[in-house]
């Protein structure tokens, strides 16, 4: 990758706008998801009896929806057109947002691809963590879409009634009604998609090893290596303000764990021929029982992990690595246990930024 190459296609900018737009959108999925999982505060006519067979019609055909001859089923979104049009614009369009956002994931991560751009965490700190910032943000954005119960019945009861008021449908409608099918399985779609990206995403992830490695020793070990220790030999003390990579020593383990486990849910055939990545994916299955995607959304990484291995062929020894490695987060780390309804805030899982494991 030459420097010309880095300041024609504004990487850096590209991938700071990005992650920003996503954390917008992903903050509006989860706002989407709290309010349609309450009685109170989800869409009135939702609840409403006489809507029931049009629900069901649009969840069972979607997103193949015959909104002009199908009187039947969708009389009463025709008796309510205009309140659904006003009440579900803001839910339709965050929904288009999704994925004109994942748009421009797609072209900003191919053009990476195609100018060969090299990822340590070392090196460009900043290039590195903004790359695999996206890659989370933008799974968790897929993971949270999916988890939206009424999601089909948001966009098509909003297309039918957008057909009827103006005789057409949505222009995004065709598009976002596949994507939203594609996504019905998001890991398996998510694992599809970053195929061609696996080997950058690999790179990025691998760079961290040194670090993550270190920084998962035990107090007790920092002890003994005198570390921290301020009559110790002078070559052992911990020097940040002298460092190359002093930027490095200020990432938690919470998001680097992050990056690790979800980078090796979607490029997951590294764990299979490289032996560090093996080491590193299995080191950070034991630091917790969660990983937050945003707010009090988490992702319960052993059980989505094994469940998502099974599925594939040639993984079933990756289920002995995942049990050993869920017994010995559960002894070390404190996890609050999970409602059977909920999953617990993601305030509770957190541990301080950077401190060492005890």
């Amino acid at each position: 990758m030459t420097l010309p190459s880095v300041y024609q296609h504004k990487f850096a900018e590209k991938l700071t706008i990005l992650n920003d737009r996503g954390q917008g959108v992903l903050i509006r999925m989860y706002n989407i998801k709290k309010t349609c999982a309450g009685t109170r505060t989800k869409p009135q006519f939702l609840l409403e009896k006489a809507m029931e067979p049009a629900l069901k019609y649009v969840n069972k055909k979607f997103p193949s929806l015959d909104a002009r001859s199908n009187t039947q089923h969708l009389g009463q979104v025709h008796k309510e057109k205009g309140e659904i049009i006003r009440v579900l614009s803001t839910y339709y369009q965050s929904f288009v947002d999704v994925m004109e956002f994942r748009d421009h994931v797609y072209e900003l991560l191919n053009t990476i691809d195609a100018s060969q751009c090299y990822f340590d965490i070392h090196l460009n700190y900043d290039f590195t963590k903004n790359y695999l910032d996206l890659v989370v943000t933008y799974s968790a954005l897929v993971l949270l879409l999916a988890r939206i119960e009424d999601r089909k019945v948001l966009i098509g009861l909003y297309n039918c009634a957008h057909e009827m008021l103006h005789g057409t449908s949505d222009p995004s409608f065709a598009r976002l009604g596949q994507m939203v099918l594609e996504y019905d399985h998001p890991l398996r779609k998510l694992s599809e998609e970053f195929g061609p990206h696996s080997k950058a995403v690999t790179s990025a992830l691998l760079s961290l090893h040194f670090l993550f490695v270190r920084r998962n020793q035990a107090a007790e070990q920092w002890r003994s290596d005198q570390l921290l220790s301020l009559i110790g030999p002078t070559s052992n003390l911990l020097a940040p303000a002298t460092s190359d990579t002093m930027a490095c020593e200020y990432l938690s383990l919470e998001v680097m764990e992050r990056w690790i486990v979800v980078g090796f849910l979607l490029c997951h055939g590294a764990l299979s021929t490289m032996p560090q990545c093996l080491e590193l994916w299995k080191l950070a299955l034991r630091g917790s029982l969660y990983v937050s995607l945003v707010r009090d959304e988490v992702l319960q990484i052993h059980k989505v992990t094994e469940d998502f291995f099974s599925s594939l062929k040639g993984y079933g020894k990756r289920g002995a690595d995942i049990k050993e490695c869920k017994e010995h987060a559960a002894i070390h780390r404190y996890e609050p246990p999970a409602s059977q309804d909920r999953d617990p805030p993601a305030s509770v899982l957190s541990r301080p930024a950077g401190a060492p494991h005890s």
